[in-house]
C-alpha cells in the first residue's frame, strides 16, 4: 500500500492507499472521554503537530455490560467471580465497585461486614458479598445499590454539582440513597427508609406486602406490592391502586424534605420507568400536603425528577464506587 497524506480539521493525518481504496484509521473523532467527560456528550478532539500516523487502529476501548440473572447465592456470586476473573486475566483492573441489594452490614467492625441481612430475597441473607473479590488484590468498594446509582447521578448524570441530594429507587423494592455534604448518610448502617411507614391514603386498608413491616411504603409502593394487589406487575392507567402509590411516595417525600432539607431527588426504577406519569402526580400529592411549610414553598420544577442515567444509574453506580476506592 502507498502512503497516503490528507488534511483534516484537526491536522493532517496520514494513512495508505491500495488501487482506489484509501484508509485511515485510528482517528479521534472526540476528546477521550475520561474524568468529567465520561458519560458527556462528546467534545471536539484536540488538534496535533505535524501528520498523525492513520496506519493502525491503536489500542482497543472495551465497553460491555455482563448481565447476570439474580439466582441462588452460590450460583450466582460464582459467575459473577468467573467474569472478573475473565477480566482481570484479559485486561487487569484497579479497582472493584460492589454496589449490591441490601440491606447490608456495612459496619467494618461487626464479624459479618460485607454481608446481605435481613432481605426478603430467599437465601441471601447472611451472604458475604464483599470478601470474595479480595483475592483480585485490588481495593473493594462495598455500598448499597441505591448509594451507588445516587454517586453515578452525582458525577456524572442528573446530581452534578450537588452536595445535597436523594436518589430513589422504586422496583421489586423500595430502596432511599441519601448525599448530604457530598457523601452518604454514614451510621450504624445505610439509610432503610423504604421501609419507614407513613401516613395511609384514608380509606385504604389494605394491609401491605412487606413481610418485615406489611404496610411500610416498600410493602404498599413497590414493584412486589403492586403485583400482589393488582395480580399483575403492569397494572393500566385506570387501576385504583395507583393511588395509594403515589401517597406512599409522597408521603415519603414528605418527610426526607423535612428531615433532610434536600434540594433534590431523582426517583428512578422499574415501576417509575414503566409508569413515567408518577412523577407529577407524586409532585402534586407532596405539594399539598407540606401546604407550603418552611422551605416547601421553594419547591421548584426540578426537585423531583427522573435519574438523568436512567437504567445505567444501577451499573454505572458500581463504576462510580470503584473510583472512589482508587481515589481513597
Amino acid at each position: 500500500m502507498d502512503p497516503v497524506v490528507r488534511r483534516t480539521e484537526a491536522g493532517l493525518v496520514r494513512g495508505a492507499c491500495s488501487e482506489d481504496i484509501c484508509c485511515f484509521l485510528g482517528i479521534p473523532y472526540a476528546a477521550p472521554p475520561v474524568g468529567d467527560l465520561r458519560f458527556a456528550d462528546p467534545q471536539p478532539a484536540e488538534s496535533w503537530e505535524g501528520s498523525r500516523d492513520a496506519t493502525d487502529p491503536g489500542p482497543p476501548a472495551p465497553h460491555r455490560i455482563v448481565r447476570i440473572d439474580t439466582a441462588a447465592p452460590a450460583v450466582t456470586m460464582a459467575a459473577l467471580e468467573e467474569v472478573l476473573a475473565r477480566w482481570h486475566t484479559s485486561q487487569g483492573f484497579e479497582a472493584i465497585g460492589v454496589a449490591s441489594f441490601g440491606p447490608l452490614r456495612l459496619d467494618p467492625d461487626a464479624p459479618d461486614h460485607g454481608a446481605i441481612v435481613s432481605t426478603p430475597k430467599p437465601g441471601w441473607s447472611g451472604t458475604d458479598v464483599l470478601r470474595r473479590w479480595e483475592r483480585f488484590g485490588v481495593p473493594v468498594a462495598l455500598q448499597v445499590d441505591v448509594i451507588g446509582a445516587a454517586l453515578a447521578e452525582q458525577r456524572w448524570g442528573g446530581a452534578q454539582g450537588l452536595s445535597d441530594f436523594v436518589y430513589i429507587t422504586v422496583g421489586t423494592g423500595i430502596g432511599v440513597g441519601p448525599i448530604i455534604a457530598g457523601m452518604p448518610i454514614a451510621a450504624r448502617g445505610h439509610c432503610e427508609l423504604g421501609h419507614a411507614r407513613v401516613a395511609r391514603l384514608p380509606g385504604d386498608e389494605w394491609p401491605g406486602a412487606c413481610p418485615f413491616h406489611g404496610d411500610c411504603v416498600e410493602g404498599l409502593a413497590s414493584g412486589a406490592a403492586i403485583a400482589a394487589r393488582a395480580g399483575t406487575a403492569r397494572p393500566d392507567a385506570a387501576w385504583e391502586g395507583w393511588q395509594s402509590v403515589e401517597h406512599a411516595l409522597a408521603m415519603l417525600l414528605h418527610n426526607l424534605l423535612l428531615g433532610l432539607q434536600t434540594r433534590r431527588v431523582l426517583i428512578g426504577g422499574g415501576v417509575m420507568e414503566a409508569r413515567p406519569a408518577l412523577v407529577a402526580a407524586i409532585t402534586e400529592r407532596l405539594r399539598v400536603s407540606l401546604a407550603g411549610y418552611y422551605t416547601a414553598a421553594e419547591l421548584g420544577p426540578d426537585f423531583l425528577l427522573p435519574p438523568a442515567l436512567g437504567a445505567r444509574a444501577g451499573p454505572l453506580g458500581a463504576l462510580a464506587l470503584g473510583l472512589r476506592a482508587i481515589a481513597a
